[in-house]
């Protein structure tokens, strides 16, 4: 019954799908097995159901503007980009925006946190919209293959940061650069304005994020009067910039203090595109 219920639903969505979107899911790249899931678990007809929902959000809720998307190479390459906003909104918006805007769509795989297998639901969801877990082995492989692939170096510490560091780029990994040099991949530098007002964030309370089994656990400031609801996202202005491909030689096993050079490199420029992208804005929401 639940399985009827589901391909039912799934129907009805996808006749809501614009003829132009589905157009460019079917020039998806994409290979599938007899399944019809490519070999992550991708499912073009789950992303057709839920794409009107998503439109909808990308460009009437936070009314998404992108600069520089042409930047973006054909064949692999690594996004990287700062992470913010208590939920990972603006890993779904770059996303879209790559499959909504770019000549020719392109499929983006995002590197999710290895807790979200644990999710009911939300794993199988990811896996379907194409999103793997963050290992190195996964990354080398989707790099090989000639996927696009995005990833927050800042990890949780990005995400759950307070109001008070907003734009603050905290400290990157230096996983993404080993991989880089590794497939011999450009790094195209992303910086996201306007994620860092979605939720106002006064905490991240690690010790009850640590007895829940959480990465992080925020503390918006409207939980005392909204309970759960303080989580929802506020219809904030969202930008997304794109910078012009970095490209890095060596080798992926250089002493940490050498490639530490490269990953300050990356962060330095996505800081900068950060400040420009906030001196062009009109405000929050606008």
């Amino acid at each position: 019954m639940a399985g009827k219920f589901s391909s039912t639903l799934c129907n009805l969505l996808q006749r809501k799908l614009d003829p132009q979107l589905r157009a460019r899911l079917e020039a998806l790249p994409v290979k599938l097995n007899e399944f019809g899931v490519d070999t992550w678990g991708l499912d073009p007809e789950v992303i057709k159901a839920t794409l009107p929902i998503a439109v909808f959000f990308y460009r009437r809720y936070f009314r998404v503007e992108t600069v520089g998307i042409k930047n973006v190479p054909a064949g692999r390459a690594l996004l990287i980009a700062n992470h913010s906003g208590q939920i990972p909104i603006d890993g779904a918006l770059i996303a879209l925006s790559l499959l909504l805007e770019a000549d020719p769509p392109r499929v983006v795989r995002s590197m999710v946190e290895k807790w979200v297998p644990t999710l009911p639901f939300v794993s199988w969801f990811f896996a379907r919209c194409g999103q793997i877990v963050g290992t190195p082995e996964n990354c080398r492989q989707l790099l090989e293959n000639e996927e696009l692939i995005l990833v927050f170096p800042e990890g949780t510490r990005g995400i759950s940061k307070p109001f008070s560091r907003r734009y603050q780029l905290q400290e990157f990994g230096q996983g993404f650069m080993r991989l880089a040099l590794a497939a011999r991949a450009p790094i195209v530098p992303v910086a996201v304005v306007g994620a860092e007002e979605q939720i106002i964030n006064l905490a991240d309370v690690k010790p009850l994020a640590r007895l829940l089994g959480m990465p992080s656990l925020p503390l918006p400031v409207l939980a005392p009067l909204l309970g759960p609801l303080s989580m929802w996202p506020l219809p904030v202005k969202i930008r997304i910039f794109f910078g012009k491909p970095l490209y890095f030689s060596g080798h992926p096993d250089e002493e940490d203090e050498i490639l530490e050079k490269k990953v300050q490199q990356v962060r330095h420029t996505i800081q900068r595109m950060l400040s420009d992208g906030l001196k062009v804005r009109r405000g929050v929401f606008f």
